[in-house]
């Protein structure tokens, strides 16, 4: 039983984010959920009472993935390898919770501050980046942070028009992130000093 609720709850969410991203999250309404999915405003209820409890299910699915990448990272030793796992490790993350939402969030930004969750993604965001380069990185080190985990989530929200498969972005994604990160200068032998670029 439980995991037929269980699918039933990925399913209404799967729908929401299709109409959020279809239509945007003001325009679309319980019913047209419903609708969509085949089942009554009733049944839907059962899961979700609002819009806003769809999109808090799905933002704590983000966050709580953000926060198992800060618990693995802190206890990494600093350095290239780190980052490019914690990059590595974002990628995925997105990638598992697909195109749909990662577009929703770029496309009602309006939303998300409304419903208060755009500034604890954006602090998020940054504790990534400051464990990607440490804590005494350089101003355009942090940038460059910065840069490679937003190629990962804009390629998955500003691509979407392009003939590829999900995992051909995640792979193309990864792959400049990583780039952009050689541009990251590391600490040797208590000097920093610049990667190839």
């Amino acid at each position: 039983m439980d995991g037929r609720r269980s699918d039933t709850k990925e399913r209404i969410r799967a729908v929401a984010m299709e109409l959020f991203s279809e239509r945007g999250y003001e325009k679309t309404s319980l019913r047209e959920i419903a609708e969509r999915l085949g089942v009554t405003k009733a049944a839907l209820y059962y899961h979700f009472r609002t819009k806003e409890d769809i999109v808090v299910s799905l933002s704590d699915d983000l966050r709580r993935g953000i926060d198992d990448i800060v618990t693995w990272a802190e206890q990494a030793p600093p350095g290239h390898e780190r980052a490019e796992q914690i990059l590595r490790r974002y990628s995925a993350l997105l990638h598992s919770l697909g195109r749909d939402m990662v577009r929703f969030w770029h496309e009602n930004q309006p939303a998300f501050r409304d419903l208060g969750f755009g500034a604890g993604l954006r602090y998020q965001f940054r504790v990534l980046a400051d464990l990607m380069t440490g804590s005494d990185a350089a101003a355009l080190d942090i940038y460059h942070a910065r840069q490679a985990l937003l190629a990962i989530s804009w390629s998955l929200s500003m691509m979407g028009d392009l003939d590829l498969t999900d995992d051909q972005m995640h792979t193309a994604a990864t792959d400049i992130a990583v780039d952009i990160l050689a541009r990251i200068t590391w600490p040797s032998a208590g000097k920093r000093v610049a990667t190839e670029s």
